[in-house]
């Protein structure tokens, strides 16, 4: 089984911290259409805020654009990230890195997740350039 490795757009918003807000946000993507395989909601990076901040992949489509845009979600124009799914095995997010780090392309984020035989990473890249080179790069090592 082969890896599929492509180009993701990761979309965002910053929610109140309060019950019902995450609610909200995903019932509007998912009364669009939307199959979300990516959602992290984490506190803001002030510790006094009152806020999270809220990412997911993927939004396709201009139904599911049109209804992120109107839950307030945007497409992050500085996240340059990698969706790498395929079979899982010992030791794959360390060959990842190591090819990353060896190639000198600084990873800024990552999710990684396995399933019982399937690995799925989303990557973060500091720009596009390097996205695209380690879209290269993992395709050619792992197939």
């Amino acid at each position: 089984m082969a890896f599929e490795i492509t180009m993701v757009d990761v979309w965002t918003a910053e929610l109140e911290d309060r019950p019902g807000t995450l609610a909200e946000k995903v019932e509007a993507l998912q009364r669009a259409g939307a199959n979300l395989e990516f959602a992290i909601l984490r506190p803001s990076a002030d510790v006094l805020s009152s806020t999270g901040l809220l990412f997911v992949a993927p939004v396709v489509g201009l139904a599911q654009v049109h209804a992120a845009t109107e839950a307030g979600l945007e497409k992050n124009a500085s996240m340059h990230a990698l969706r790498v799914v395929g079979p899982d095995r010992p030791g794959l997010l360390a060959g990842i890195a190591r090819a990353l780090a060896d190639a000198r392309i600084n990873v800024t984020a990552l999710w990684a997740a396995a399933l019982g035989d399937r690995g799925a990473l989303y990557i973060r890249f500091e720009s596009n350039a390097d996205a695209r080179r380690a879209a290269q790069l993992l395709t050619a090592k792992l197939g």
